[in-house]
């Protein structure tokens, strides 16, 4: 079974999907328990092309009876080009689509059976959503008892939004999610504003197209976007951010969006989120109705629009393309689209150069520029960029960008400049100009750790700074020192490049520098480069640091440091994670330190940090609130967990590099005494089986003994790569 989705474009999705059915018809046949001979029995899939791929798929099923399921489809030309590299065998095989589009399905389905090979799924009958609107178990919680499952005057309302979901089930879930916290009768007014905001693409399109294919976004990008549209409001007390945080913890709590997990990323982990399936044609509806968006491409191709403000491009760019945009003298294109009063501009999935990019100069109101992800994007582009007098927001993130010019500084009014993962390796002087820039993120994505931007004197100036990412620190006390001076800094991700003479003066600035950062949160700091030799451990200024910035919820240290963690990381009494990367630590100098805070739910143990033989988590090392912890690279032989050590751990994630040292003799010992353990990983790289069987019957014997206390068991799982 494969998913092609909306947005598929055989051109570069194909061998995606071409891939994913070759590893289901391959498991079953020759992988054993463990999964580990299924890339043998695959070859070198990642080197072959479409027709490759196709090829050895024909190979294996030759001789063999097949159904292969394909959701989602929504073109022809979808369909077209997943046939043609699908084996013909003449072995009674058969194929299942599933599709919303009637056209797609007369095209999929063989002319010599007059469209008998359709079934067309009937929606719900209205006693049939009425039922599934009750007994969902949210709409249980909502009102307490499958019994009686809504007030009666509830009924009236009830029978409308019903209607309107047109007996779609995910679109009744839905409504039924959203209408969760309004339990009492009073709530009925909340009712009857759903019921009424419920556009009119419900009444007449019940089958919500791209339900299903909703886009994630990431918390810095969707409350920067918030902050530069002007849709924030100040209050008394809280900072423009905070405002933003609070807007989305209303739309949380109403579960109007609804979290997406984590995106991995240099500087740690950040929050994702995506608007809920059928809230997102309700937005779009209710959008477009009150002229506060205008969409281009993808499902809208071809909408007309007068007066466009915020102007959202999305995957199709064949249409794009081929549109002659309105310029600023006044001639209209072909698509009747005015860009002279656009503010905001946003392109979503598009490949390829396209001529909208050519226009940019052409946007002399705009506020916001959101190019993420584009390709396309080039180094003339953004100097088309740095002539939008007006820009607040311009992210050119995961671009092949490997300039900015010197004009960047013209951008007086610039609040957001996300230049991350892009082939950039510095910045102008020039951007010390930007007094207004609250947020700028900046790292090389094919150097991750070792390209960063130096940073110039003057960044003092940059009084509004309140996230600093991915800077280094060259040889200058006094741009050490100027960091101090950034008062309203929250984040802040800094190197120091092992590989360049810094003078002792210099760090001890920087000492000085963290110490004055009193509204910090968040604070990365490391080493660029390593050092193998045993030389001068660059971090260990750590240690002298005059007072910690007391309010760090976030800590991460990356690379050597002599005689242990710093002793002032036990005081952070706010440190809710920590992380820690080729620290090289020995005995108790990692759990000794940690074990006392009050509220540190996470913790990263990875990559050489910990050089002794045993890893122990004592009795005295109690950690009151740890909840997850990842341990990972190149551990000890025996990680060891004595009775009353971490009560409250709930995840332990365990991830064994291949050149981890004495494969043969490690284990994990005391797992019992983990009372709480709900989830167990155990990633490996290498020839870890021996310890994974013991590991596991560890487990089981654990599980087994829990479950005739009655106790709760735990979640194993085991992964190889």
């Amino acid at each position: 079974m494969v998913s092609v989705s909306q947005a598929f474009e055989p051109s570069w999705d194909l061998k995606v999907l071409l891939t994913n059915l070759l590893r289901q018809v391959v498991k079953p046949e020759t992988a054993d328990d463990r999964g580990i001979k299924e890339e043998a029995a695959l070859g070198a899939i990642d080197d072959l092309d479409d027709n490759g791929l196709a090829k050895r798929l024909e190979e294996l099923l030759v001789d063999k009876r097949y159904l292969i399921v394909i959701d989602d489809v929504w073109s022809v030309r979808a369909w077209e080009a997943i046939q043609s590299k699908l084996p013909e065998n003449n072995k009674g095989s058969r194929i299942i689509l599933t599709t919303r589009i009637e056209t797609v399905a007369n095209a999929c389905s063989p002319a010599s059976f007059s469209g008998h090979c359709i079934h067309k799924m009937e929606p719900l009958k209205p006693e049939d959503s009425k039922k599934l609107f009750e007994f969902e178990d949210v709409m249980s919680d909502m009102f307490g008892s499958l019994d009686v499952a809504y007030p009666k005057e509830f009924e009236d309302v009830m029978s409308d939004i019903l209607k309107k979901c047109g007996g779609l089930p995910l679109a009744i879930i839905s409504i039924a999610s959203v209408l969760e916290g309004y339990k009492s009768p009073g709530g009925k007014d909340k009712w009857d504003r759903v019921c009424k905001s419920l556009g009119s693409q419900m009444d007449i399109h019940p089958t919500l197209e791209g339900m299903k294919h909703n886009y994630v976004i990431r918390k810095s990008r969707l409350l920067n976007r918030w902050m530069a549209e002007g849709l924030v409001h100040q209050k008394r007390g809280l900072t423009m951010w905070e405002v933003a945080e609070s807007y989305l913890d209303e739309l949380l709590s109403r579960n109007m969006i609804e979290e997406a997990g984590h995106l991995a990323g240099y500087a740690g982990a950040e929050q994702t989120y995506r608007v809920h399936d059928m809230l997102l044609e309700v937005m779009v509806s209710k959008s477009l109705e009150a002229n506060f968006l205008s969409l281009h491409g993808g499902q809208y191709k071809g909408m007309l629009y007068d007066k466009i403000r915020r102007l959202s491009i999305h995957a199709d760019v064949e249409s794009v393309d081929s549109v002659a945009m309105r310029n600023v003298e006044g001639r209209r294109g072909e698509d009747n689209l005015n860009i002279q009063n656009v503010r905001s501009l946003s392109m979503f999935q598009l490949h390829g150069q396209h001529k909208l990019l050519k226009t940019l100069g052409n946007f002399v109101l705009l506020r916001v520029l959101d190019l993420e992800d584009c390709e396309g994007v080039t180094n003339k582009h953004v100097r088309y960029a740095c002539n939008l007098y007006l820009l607040r927001f311009l992210s050119l993130r995961a671009t092949n960008i490997s300039k900015v010019p010197r004009q960047i500084g013209n951008l007086e009014h610039l609040q957001m400049l996300d230049l991350a993962y892009t082939l950039l390796t510095e910045l102008p002087e020039t951007i010390t100009k930007l007094e207004k820039l609250e947020d700028i993120r900046f790292c090389n994505k094919d150097n991750l750790w070792v390209t960063m931007w130096t940073m110039p004197r003057g960044i003092n100036k940059m009084k509004a700074l309140h996230v600093l990412r991915g800077v280094s620190l060259g040889n200058d006390s006094k741009v050490a020192q100027e960091v101090g001076e950034l008062e309203e800094l929250e984040e802040l991700t800094i190197f120091i490049d092992i590989n360049k003479a810094i003078d002792e003066e210099v760090l001890n600035e920087l000492a000085l520098s963290i110490s004055k950062m009193h509204s910090l949160r968040w604070l990365t700091i490391g080493q660029l480069g390593r050092s193998d030799d045993g030389g001068v451990k660059i971090l260990n200024f750590l240690h002298h640091l005059p007072t910690p910035p007391r309010l760090l919820q976030t800590l991460c240290i990356r690379g050597d440091i002599a005689n242990g963690l710093p002793s002032w990381i036990g005081s952070l009494t706010h440190l809710v994670s920590f992380i820690v990367l080729f620290t090289t630590l020995t005995d108790d100098k990692l759990f000794g330190v940690l074990c006392t805070l009050p509220n540190l739910k996470t913790l990263f143990v990875v990559w050489d940090c910990y050089s002794g033989d045993e890893l122990v988590a004592r009795t005295i090392h109690k950690f009151p609130v740890l909840r997850d912890l990842i341990l990972g690279g190149y551990l000890p032989k025996v990680i060891r967990f004595e009775e009353g050590s971490m009560a409250m751990l709930e995840m332990l994630y365990l991830r064994f590099g291949s050149r981890s040292r004495h494969v043969a003799e490690r284990s994990i010992v005391g797992i019992e005494h983990l009372t709480n353990l709900k989830k167990f990983t155990f990633h490996c790289q290498g020839d870890y089986h021996a310890l994974v069987d013991t590991v596991l019957e560890q487990m089981k014997t654990e599980n087994d003994r829990r479950s005739r206390s009655n106790s709760n068991q735990f979640q194993i799982a085991v992964k190889y790569w």
